[in-house]
């Protein structure tokens, strides 16, 4: 394990990525650690397949949303007559 001041940062880089873990100090105290990742990054799935399997509706949500208030404007709207409320 090495310890060093904040200056040889980017050096150390190349270090870590040999999975060498550094310390690095300020005034002489440790502030952090610079290690390797514990395990690789996990690739994202292909979404390909999957967008492919959506059916896009004839309307979009903004669509739907202006019809769902219309409807709900008119139904209760002072003009509707009271039995139906």
């Amino acid at each position: 394990m090495a310890e060093v001041s904040i200056r040889n940062l980017r050096p150390l880089i190349q270090r870590a990525e040999a999975s060498e873990e550094i310390i690095i100090l300020r005034y002489s105290k440790a502030v952090a650690r610079l290690v390797p990742p514990k395990c690789e990054p996990k690739e994202f799935p292909d979404l390909t397949e999957f967008r492919a399997s959506i059916e896009i509706r004839e309307k979009g949500p903004h669509e739907a949303l202006t019809c769902i208030r219309e409807e709900y404007r008119y139904w209760f709207s002072p003009a509707t007559p009271k039995a139906l409320v």
